[in-house]
């Protein structure tokens, strides 16, 4: 695949998985290093085709660099380090694990360490902008509002494009009544090569041998595994659907899984994207009137405010952060939610997420926040396990990426340090923002009976439980005050104490 007779003098860089595009090397000229560890695969259960994806990448990006480049096939990263002369340069690692076992590296060897790369805001800005805040608390708003000034997005002098910085109230238009698909374009899906094959014919044989479990069904990749298909990725989103991104980003259709989302996460998270080019290649449309500034914007934040966000937090607020858990959720998650059974349950919006991700390995934000972490939190369920299974069951997923998206934004396990509320409803929000509720046996105006909608019961349930916890909310407090005007709160809970982890 890609040679070794020929290293180049200096420095060897070894690049992770999820550093495979060209700012990542920027003016390097010296040899590559890329190690793909079994080990990682054996001792965790990833999605099939995350498994895929992620190999496919790091074995493109060999052939790419060529002889520059070393592939190591290892048992662990130290069977491939021991064979390197002379210095490595390392970018920094994008989890706190790698982080360690660089610093425990550098310790034994020369390891130049290179400032984080792929991201709009560097650690620094991002410090210098946490410490203005005082004893204020980082929130996204403020921190998008000030990226946006420093880089100059989506601005006129020194003010927003239009006068307002977030038209998240546009943004929220619920799916075409009558309509099975939003109407725009498929994304462009990669055609895959022998690079392909050989993945795929690994991954059966090392789950056949026993070395490797997957959860989560093979099928062909969907996302991008080369620079060229990133590019073309975003290219065929700015072109054919960031113009109907904006109303819909927030609605849900069973029949279209993608509808006018960009699919870039995966490609930016490999690092095959620099989101400055991607947040360029949005603005950019709107500049010329290809989209409207509501979408425009909608993505901006996306990238530049909420991805940004979330790489900043998971460095700042420590690695404790992780195990937080102040609602006390102690439930463990049960058998068909890890194995992605969708089957298992007659909620609709459930079977339908579950089966998505199944099948893709992936899902919009919505169904992620609404349906899935909605869920769990209703259910108790520990948020150290779930953050574990979004990693693992999401081909966009990192440790960086899911840690606070889980336990702060998804969870609440914080008490608010990322979120001012907990993202917690009933049937009637998941009623009003998808199609799913018309086909299902639940009804999203019951909360007591046979037909009681699970999301409606669970909400109810939900704030019961950690009503004590919540009540220093002043958002929760009308809330928390309509538990006091239910009837049948005994009853509910009764129920949803019996139901536990079982499907609905």
């Amino acid at each position: 695949m890609a040679g070794r007779d020929a290293p180049a003098p200096g420095p060897t860089r070894w690049l992770f998985g999820d550093q495979l595009g060209p700012h990542f090397l920027d003016d390097h000229d010296g040899g590559v290093l890329l190690v793909e560890s079994r080990r990682v695969f054996a001792r965790t259960a990833f999605h099939r085709q995350k498994a895929h994806l992620v190999l496919s990448a790091m074995r493109h990006r060999a052939a790419e660099l060529g002889e520059r480049c070393r592939y190591a096939r290892v048992e662990r990263y130290r069977d491939a380090l021991a064979d390197v002369d002379g210095p490595l340069q390392v970018v920094q690692p994008t989890s706190r694990a790698a982080v360690a076992f660089v610093r425990t590296l550098a310790d034994e060897r020369e390891v130049e360490r290179l400032p984080a790369r792929g991201y709009v805001t560097t650690r620094e800005d991002f410090t210098t902008w946490a410490e203005s805040r005082g004893r204020r608390r980082l929130l996204l708003e403020h921190f998008y509002r000030d990226a946006r000034r420093r880089h100059g997005v989506l601005m006129d002098g020194d003010e927003p494009v239009g006068g307002r910085w977030n038209l998240d109230a546009e943004n929220r238009e619920p799916p075409p009544r009558g309509q099975e698909t939003l109407g725009v374009r498929e994304p462009l899906w990669p055609t895959e090569d022998d690079i392909d094959a050989e993945v795929r014919d690994d991954l059966d044989r090392w789950e056949r041998d026993g070395d490797v479990t997957f959860i989560g069904a093979d099928g062909p990749r969907r996302f991008a595994a080369t620079r060229a298909e990133a590019l073309a990725a975003l290219d065929d989103f700015v072109t054919n659907r960031l113009a109907r991104f904006g109303p819909y980003e927030d609605a849900v259709m069973t029949g279209d899984p993608w509808m006018a989302h960009s699919l870039l996460s995966a490609p930016m998270n490999l690092g095959l994207l620099d989101p400055t080019e991607v947040v360029e290649a949005a603005e950019h449309a709107y500049r010329r009137g290809d989209v409207p500034l509501q979408s425009a914007e909608g993505f901006v934040r996306q990238v530049l405010g909420w991805r940004d966000y979330v790489w900043h937090l998971y460095w700042h607020l420590g690695d404790d952060y992780r195990s937080a858990n102040r609602l006390n959720a102690r439930r463990h998650l049960p058998d068909w939610w890890r194995d992605l059974d969708g089957d298992a349950t007659d909620a609709a919006c459930l079977t339908h997420t579950l089966n998505e991700v199944r099948d893709h390995g992936w899902v919009h934000h919505i169904p992620r926040l609404m349906v899935l972490g909605n869920y769990a939190a209703q259910r108790g369920w520990r948020p150290d396990e779930l953050t574990d299974w979004f990693h693992r069951a999401f081909v966009d997923g990192y440790d960086w990426v899911m840690v606070p998206n889980v336990v702060g934004m998804s969870q609440h396990a914080d008490a608010g340090v990322m979120a001012t509320k907990p993202y917690v409803s009933g049937g009637a929000y998941l009623n009003r923002m998808s199609d799913h509720c018309g086909g299902c046996r639940f009804d999203p105006g019951t909360r007591v009976g046979e037909n009681a909608c699970p999301f409606t019961a669970g909400y109810w349930w939900y704030l019961d439980r950690n009503r004590e916890r919540l009540e220093g909310n002043s958002r929760m407090t009308r809330a928390l005050g309509g538990l006091d005007r239910l009837g049948d709160l005994d009853a509910l809970v009764a129920q949803e104490e019996h139901r536990g982890a079982d499907p609905p």
